[in-house]
């Protein structure tokens, strides 16, 4: 993906009616960028300007915002406004967010770097951003009205600070923060060690994504706001697989990734496959003797956790939320479970009186993973996304790590699925004719029956914990 496309210019990133020409030809270009591919990790010309070279973080489908070096400092421009997230292939959200994406792109430095961030806001109301995690002064902080007046409409503001310490932090806004965050403004902020850490190894791969999840109605483009936990749309990103870019490594390359969760409830992160260790938070580097090797941790709300590991299994491995409803699309709460039921010779009498109807649940969910039904216009399915041997069942906060041993040192390009080795996949033997799987006996007179229909998704779909 060519830098070139992200630079529009300083004029079409700040209203020339509310800066003077002399503040507009200070201010830097508004990088913008509306693809939803992973861009390559980037790093500017000599590396960093100071300090020891680093491996660039990539953002999963994401990218890092350039910078300019203005007299020893750092110069970035933000710019939040309204954008439409593809969230996967087909499937677009009205969203706030930053440079013409959801989260904003990743804003990386090295410890003791002078930053200054330029912040237009062109949202229809104000806005503000905090440095979450950030040793800063408390007028750059950004809660509105406690550190600084709000942003308003069509305003520059401009935040001062020195990266003091080497980590991984986000930034978003403390003004209506459960409007602006509810519709996905947030972004990653890493600061590189200007110098060798005794706490931070070197890695070949270095990934970051945040948790967020959203409430968008079957069949409509703009999430709900006002709501606290029936989220039905589980993203990383704001991409749900299987519209995720996998996360990549060659064989015994050391990988780190960050994870920052700004979503309302906790999230579990399981890979399969490996061990990692937690080395880092948001508070600073974890101690050595405060490791140990995991391979599920949780995510608390308004947390980052760094991991660590050793790609040295080859395979496709999952990497997802080890909440099941999170790993789904759209479903609604108000579907009857039918394990069990019988339903022979009910179908087809339900469709002559409503032809719309559909056997849900009588051998469980998983026939939704295949099964093809009309939905509204912009819904997610609950299940989608298919693997080499079929559906995978999954959605949401779900993605892969792809190890090869044939993959180039530092390319990030997606193998294609993995060929397992002759004799090292699950087969199936020949046991003879199984039994039928019981079902369940007649109620008792008496006994209320069970409901036996269920409406087709899209009519309400609600999806929490």
């Amino acid at each position: 993906m060519s830098r070139r496309h992200f630079f529009a210019g300083a004029g079409a990133a700040v209203a020339a009616a509310t800066v003077s020409r002399s503040a507009l030809a200070a201010i830097p270009e508004a990088p913008q960028q509306t693809s939803a591919d992973t861009a390559q990790p980037w790093t500017p010309s000599g590396v960093t300007g100071a300090g020891r070279p680093y491996t660039p973080v990539v953002t999963i489908n994401g990218w890092t915002l350039p910078w300019r070096m203005n007299n020893g400092v750092k110069e970035f421009h933000l710019v939040a406004e309204p954008v439409v997230r593809e969230m996967t292939p087909g499937f677009l959200v009205n969203m706030w967010g930053y440079n013409g994406q959801s989260p904003g792109p990743t804003i990386e430095v090295v410890e003791g770097d002078k930053v200054r961030i330029y912040v237009t806001n062109r949202l229809p109301e104000h806005t503000t951003i905090h440095w979450h995690g950030q040793r800063l002064p408390n007028g750059m902080d950004g809660v509105g009205g406690l550190n600084q007046p709000q942003i308003p409409p069509g305003k520059t503001f401009v935040y001062e600070f020195e990266a003091k310490r080497p980590g991984t932090f986000m930034y978003h806004p403390h003004a209506d923060e459960m409007t602006q965050m509810a519709m996905g403004m947030m972004g990653f902020w890493v600061t590189h060690p200007r110098k060798r850490h005794p706490l931070i190894d070197d890695v070949q791969r270095d990934y970051c994504f945040l948790l967020n999840s959203f409430d968008v109605e079957p069949g409509s483009m703009t999430p709900q706001v006002n709501t606290m936990l029936d989220q039905n749309i589980w993203a990383w990103n704001s991409r749900v697989f299987p519209g995720l870019d996998p996360l990549v490594a060659r064989l015994n390359d050391r990988v780190r990734v960050r994870i920052g969760n700004l979503t309302m409830t906790n999230h579990p992160i399981h890979i399969h496959g490996i061990e990692f260790e937690v080395t880092g938070t948001d508070g600073g580097p974890v101690p050595k003797s405060a490791r140990w090797p995991e391979v599920t941790t949780d995510v608390a709300v308004g947390q980052m956790r760094q991991i660590e590991f050793l790609a040295d299994e080859p395979g496709d491995w999952a990497m997802h939320c080890h909440k099941s409803h999170h790993t789904m699309g759209a479903m609604g709460h108000d579907v009857p479970t039918m394990i069990g039921a019988d339903h022979r010779g009910l179908v087809g009498a339900m469709q002559r009186a409503n032809p719309e109807y559909m056997v849900m649940g009588e051998r469980g969910m998983a026939d939704m993973g295949e099964m093809e039904m009309p939905l509204p216009h912009n819904t997610f399915p609950m299940m989608t996304g298919t693997g080499p041997y079929g559906a995978v069942e999954m959605g949401g906060m779900f993605n892969v790590l792809k190890v090869r041993a044939d993959l180039p040192a530092g390319k990030y390009t997606n193998p294609d699925w993995y060929q397992q080795p002759p004799g090292t996949r699950a087969f199936e033997v020949a046991t003879g004719d199984m039994p039928a799987a019981p079902r369940a006996k007649a109620a008792p007179a008496g006994d209320k029956p069970a409901h036996a229909h269920a409406k087709k998704p899209g009519a309400h779909h609600r999806h929490g914990d």
